[in-house]
């Protein structure tokens, strides 16, 4: 039996939570593959995707009988929560932290390590051909050679667990920088429990922000995290994610977020805001609030609208989730268009953010697409 494991993992999520795989190989010390397994969850989180990855990787390591393990992770919150560098405050993956804990203490040596993700090409392959096939998938290692086969083996207190974990609200992070109207709006929504998501965080740019007592007042977790107190959009940016993965936010909302910031790897596609208007026209840098509307009359436009998409790092760009549009009359003044515009945004948002809770967002080549809803998916729908 070999003294010595490295093992690569990974996991995913198409929508987090979503359609979700884990993947993991196991090679020897001489670079030699022994195993590689991508293995289907249902419906689940990236962080739960993850750990499970972890935890079938450390299982199949222990059954080969290594002393020494090196896992290799591309997930920089798993490979901190391992080695003590944060808590674990979700009750979600506590039970997974709590089982990779022990199943390490059964090596006599091991590390976890932190890799770049083109460093972990093969584990995240697995994960994708497992996502793509419905089902689990192995690489057989045959004479020198390796060819992917599928396993249809199911597994009942998976499947529990993942049924278990698909009735779970999305967590949200609220971006705001003003009156907080966006965030109220969804507050509504789900205490008529039509949006399966709870706000675990809200942020604001501005302490005075009108915002802010109002989701005091709501009991909710507010931080506040102003630009001007940091000595650049990366330092800004990086205190921004901590505080979301502090909160372990599934989904970040930005609501009337006026302040530019990096969003990071860990993010991308999990990221929404929404623009008074039906982009790609009247955005970019500038378009905001009422200049949006004043430019929307200006042209001459009969239709005007909102536009849900996801962000990147440029103003206003990114994959288009949900549009809604409203008629632009030749006696509307900024203020009157802009509350038909409003009535349209506080539908648009929570049909967007009830598709990600559904798992039936994707994005490709840079397009958002809508699917089915997903077996086992919550029984909520947006109005």
């Amino acid at each position: 039996m070999p003294e010595k494991l490295i093992a690569h993992i990974d996991g995913g999520s198409r929508g987090n939570p979503g359609p979700a795989a884990a993947g993991y190989t196991l090679t020897d010390a001489a670079g030699r593959r022994l195993q590689a397994k991508g293995l289907t969850l249902g419906r689940a989180t990236n962080n739960v995707a993850e750990y499970t990855g972890l935890v079938k990787a450390l299982e199949a390591a222990s059954q080969i009988g290594a002393e020494q393990l090196v896992v290799c992770s591309d997930s920089e919150l798993l490979v901190r929560q391992i080695n003590g560098e944060y808590k674990v405050k979700s009750k979600l993956l506590k039970p997974f932290f709590e089982q990779a804990v022990g199943l390490l203490e059964s090596f006599k040596s091991w590390q976890v390590r932190h890799v770049r993700r083109q460093d972990n090409v093969e584990a995240d392959k697995l994960v994708n051909q497992a996502l793509d096939a419905g089902h689990d998938v192995e690489v057989k290692i045959e004479n020198g050679g390796q060819r992917i086969v599928d396993s249809k083996e199911t597994n009942a207190r998976r499947c529990t667990l993942n049924a278990e974990r698909s009735a779970k609200p999305v967590r949200l992070g609220v971006l705001i920088s003003g009156g907080g109207t966006t965030l109220m709006n969804i507050m509504e929504y789900t205490k008529k429990g039509k949006l399966n998501a709870e706000v675990a965080l809200v942020i604001s740019s501005l302490s005075k922000a009108g915002g802010v007592a109002k989701a005091r007042n709501a009991g909710l977790n507010v931080k506040i995290v102003r630009k001007k107190d940091y000595s650049d959009i990366d330092e800004f940016s990086k205190h921004i994610e901590a505080e979301l993965v502090a909160a372990d936010v599934d989904l970040v909302v930005q609501g009337g977020w006026l302040c530019l910031w990096k969003i990071p790897e860990r993010y991308e596609n999990r990221v929404m805001n929404i623009h008074p208007a039906l982009l790609p026209s009247f955005g970019g840098r500038g378009m905001w609030g009422h200049h949006v509307h004043e430019a929307v009359l200006k042209a001459g436009c009969k239709i005007s609208g909102c536009t849900v998409h996801f962000c990147t790092n440029e103003y206003d760009e990114g994959p288009i989730i949900v549009q809604r549009a409203c008629e632009a009359r030749s006696d509307d003044t900024a203020d009157t268009l802009a509350a038909r515009v409003f009535e349209q945004e506080c539908i648009a948002y929570p049909q967007a953010i009830q598709l990600f809770a559904e798992g039936r967002l994707s994005v490709r080549d840079g397009i958002a697409l809508i699917g089915q809803p997903n077996a086992g998916s919550n029984p909520f729908r947006g109005r």
